[in-house]
């Protein structure tokens, strides 16, 4: 499966040996061998988790090493853990939950949302965001630095375009933080809240959010830095009281469990969240990533795997790096990340990522 990172930051690590797993056998080469290709795979002095389902079912759910400094809590299904650019899928599905019921058109200009837009920018609309053909730059500023929403949305406006809305492809966190206050404007409530009501609710997803899920700090996973040096959990960061700065929201920094991530893909599956026609918009493949044979949808990176197509996303910071892929059809799902992207001894997982990803997904369809 070729396909290209699309991370705040540059990919990087994962996982580590050995604690619980749930397993649904098959043949050789199926789910079942799922295990021990992990365990070949990944560096033994990783951390973190992963998760793996065909259909309905939990083929795997395992955590490696430890989620502490400590070393006394390991890493599980239920650590929580910054799902970084991957809140992108999720910030994609509420846009068109709004657009179910109601409150939005992907077609709209961000003008119908946002006020003194400026000529240039007029052409701009919520799709050209959902796509990165927006023309936006990259981002404006570091992913803590306290900007409130109205700050992000006049910065966007005053910032150069580096091309006209919807004539090219490049990867824009700044767009999809626009998108984050376009769905706290089109639905009158915060984003987090909209989305615990109408994603993560619906969906059973208990351990997902910024600030609103009941997790203890001793749930949340602590990052490392490559010489193994523990650099703190994401909820240390500066935050505002009600979650991340503008830089970072909607684009990255939802917290998760990889039980959690699971149950969205069931999710995905009914129509309990999105009905059949907003999921078929969410995994159309509409722009090319070029130079790579990858198209980005809403939120997704739409790419093959031996000819069956996948959505697929990464997500990544200074410390931490997972993936996310799953069939259209919801016949296949894995997500896994790790809390340290590399190591002194010389691995990292933006070599191993794509072997690891593609061999769950070999195993699985």
């Amino acid at each position: 499966m070729r396909r290209r990172a699309t991370t705040r930051v540059s990919a990087a690590a994962v996982l580590v040996a050995v604690s619980a797993s749930l397993l649904v056998g098959c043949g050789p080469g199926g789910p079942d061998t799922i295990a021990p290709f992990v365990a070949e795979t990944v560096p033994a002095d990783a951390r973190g988790v992963v998760v793996a389902a065909q259909a309905d079912d939990l083929v795997l759910c395992e955590g490696w090493g430890s989620a502490d400094e400590t070393g006394d809590v390991a890493f599980g299904c239920d650590t929580v853990v910054d799902v970084m650019s991957m809140t992108k899928q999720f910030t994609a599905a509420a846009v068109l939950r709004l657009q179910m019921l109601g409150e939005l058109d992907v077609s709209d200009p961000i003008g119908t949302y946002l006020d003194a837009v400026p000529e240039d920018k007029q052409g701009i609309t919520i799709e050209h965001l959902l796509t990165h053909t927006s023309g936006l730059v990259d981002g404006l500023g570091d992913d803590y630095d306290p900007v409130g929403r109205d700050d992000l949305i006049d910065a966007a406006m005053d910032s150069v375009l580096q091309s006209t809305p919807g004539t090219s492809y490049a990867y824009s966190n700044l767009g999809y933080g626009l998108l984050a206050a376009i769905i706290e404007i089109a639905s009158g409530t915060g984003y987090e809240q909209f989305l615990a009501e109408h994603l993560f609710g619906p969906a059973g997803m208990t351990s997902t959010g910024y600030v609103l899920p009941d997790w203890s700090r001793l749930d949340v996973a602590v990052e490392f830095d490559d010489e193994g040096n523990p650099r703190g959990r994401p909820i240390d960061h500066p935050w505002a009281e009600d979650g991340p700065y503008w830089n970072l929201r909607g684009n990255g920094g939802l917290l998760s469990t990889a039980r959690d991530m699971f149950r969205w893909h069931l999710a995905l599956r009914g129509d309990d969240v999105l009905d059949d026609a907003a999921k078929a918009q969410l995994f159309e493949p509409r722009v090319r990533e070029e130079p790579d044979d990858t198209y980005y949808g809403y939120g997704w990176v739409i790419t093959d795997h031996d000819d069956e197509p996948v959505a697929w996303h990464n997500g990544g910071n200074s410390h931490a790096y997972g993936e996310l892929a799953r069939t259209p059809d919801g016949s296949a799902m894995l997500f896994w990340t790790t809390t340290q992207a590399a190591s002194r001894d010389g691995w990292t997982f933006e070599d191993l990522g794509p072997e690891l990803t593609d061999g769950i997904l070999q195993r699985l369809l």
